[in-house]
């Protein structure tokens, strides 16, 4: 397009310089006016003087439109080179480079991680931001097999460590809990020392991923980077089953106080705090206490990106018959790369998420459980011990156990779901300050 342009703007000037010089050719050609007489010859003189003045008028007038002329190609053929692109190559213009981060799936002797990837690569949109990054343990042949077949679409890593792990005798039948430990301190090592990445989103071989899946995640780095009062970013909700989140709210997220995992981003600075400390097991509990955590928060969205599929596993099932397996996998793509999402920064949350709780109409569980609201809502529900809390959360459907004192879901001792079609803030008093350990 840019090589045509430049060609247009050449002929036309050609042209223009063509036709004008016709015309001077015709006019200076033209015959001079026929003489009537001696007496008349006088006369005659006038109309001819006239003539040529116009005339040399003109060529004045000509010579200074051939010297714009000429200035105007000397234009043209001095920005020519940059005009018309070297080899038919666009023009190069400077980006700003755009993080890789790439996809880190944990796996070992599930076949079905054929599901995982075959997800992954079909929302993926772009592979050169987004390398997947399968690290495999245990050794399984049939798993190796699959996971190989997707040839240079994945790079295949192999945990080179396949022993026992030395446990007390009451401790054996965690062995498994034990591998994925160390499973997962040698694969976070391999992306931010060995490949040297600067951040990382960690997928387990049994999720399945949302169509915005990346975008949720690339549009949360920069916030990530930028509040020190974040430590990760998850696709996952606990208590998002369906009935108990609002559809509508697709692009809904939260800041919580618990670990999540199940699909979550987390910064090199962070692999570098907790490494010389990971655990010899049970590595998500132990990301949950507070000598982890030190009050950080991760984001979770209303809507996961994530849904599990595995129902076998180390942990036999625990928890997906009654609380995993109808989790709500987000089908709406949302731009959140396009949204403002500095409302998530913690002054601002914590402000305004207390008041919109605290605000809310304190109301009595029977009111809630019998569908006896009146108005749309948000309600707050109260609970003031463990025990009590524990009873609200079962009876009402949403996941009740605590880890480190913090709720599955939970900011601030708030658990926010759907209920009935209404916002339920099931809430400590207010002036709640901080977390009781002992509540686990």
């Amino acid at each position: 397009m840019i090589r045509k342009k430049g060609s247009l703007i050449l002929c036309g000037a050609f042209l223009f310089v063509t036709w004008n010089a016709v015309l001077v050719l015709l006019l200076w050609s033209r015959p001079p006016s026929s003489q009537q007489g001696d007496g008349t010859s006088e006369k005659a003189e006038e109309p001819t003087d006239g003539l040529m003045k116009d005339l040399f008028g003109i060529l004045d007038a000509f010579a200074n439109e051939l010297d714009k002329q000429r200035k105007i190609l000397l234009q043209i053929q001095t920005y020519q080179s940059v005009w018309v692109p070297v080899n038919n190559e666009r023009p190069k213009v400077d980006v700003p480079r755009q993080p890789v981060i790439p996809i880190l799936v944990i796996a070992c002797n599930r076949v079905t991680v054929k599901r995982c990837l075959d997800k992954l690569l079909q929302h993926r949109p772009s592979a050169e931001l987004y390398p997947i990054i399968v690290s495999q343990d245990c050794g399984h042949a049939e798993t190796a097999a699959v996971i190989s077949s997707y040839g240079a679409q994945v790079t295949h890593m192999k945990q080179p460590d396949l022993s026992d792990i030395a446990v007390r005798p009451e401790h054996k039948k965690f062995q498994g809990y034990y591998k994925i430990s160390r499973h997962y301190h040698w694969a976070l090592n391999q992306v931010f020392k060995t490949l040297s990445h600067t951040s990382v989103i960690v997928v387990e071989d049994d999720l399945e991923v949302a169509p915005d899946f990346f975008e949720y995640f690339r549009a949360l780095l920069p916030l990530l980077q930028s509040d020190p009062t974040l430590w990760c970013v998850s696709a996952w909700n606990d208590n998002g089953r369906d009935g108990f989140i609002d559809p509508a709210k697709t692009d809904l997220l939260y800041r919580t106080d618990f670990f999540p995992g199940l699909g979550w981003m987390l910064r090199k600075e962070l692999w570098e705090e907790l490494e010389p400390k990971w655990p010899a097991a049970f590595w998500d509990d132990w990301m949950r206490q507070p000598e982890q955590r030190h009050n950080r928060a991760c984001i979770r969205p209303e809507i996961s990106r994530t849904l599990t599929f595995g129902r076998q596993g180390v942990s036999l099932g625990q928890f997906f018959d009654k609380y995993l397996r109808d989790i709500k996998l987000n089908a709406q793509f949302v731009p959140f790369t396009k949204m403002d999402l500095n409302y998530l920064k913690e002054e601002s949350y914590k402000e305004n998420f207390q008041k919109e709780v605290y605000n809310a109409p304190l109301v009595k569980y029977e009111e809630v459980k019998q569908g006896q609201l009146k108005g749309s809502g948000p309600f707050r529900l109260e609970y003031s011990s463990k025990d009590s809390f524990k009873m609200l959360a079962k009876n009402l459907g949403i996941m009740d156990d605590l880890k480190s004192g913090v709720p599955r879901a939970g900011y601030r001792g708030v658990v926010s779901f759907f209920y009935r079609g209404r916002r339920i803030y099931l809430a400590p008093p207010p002036g709640w300050t901080q977390y009781d350990p002992s509540w686990s």
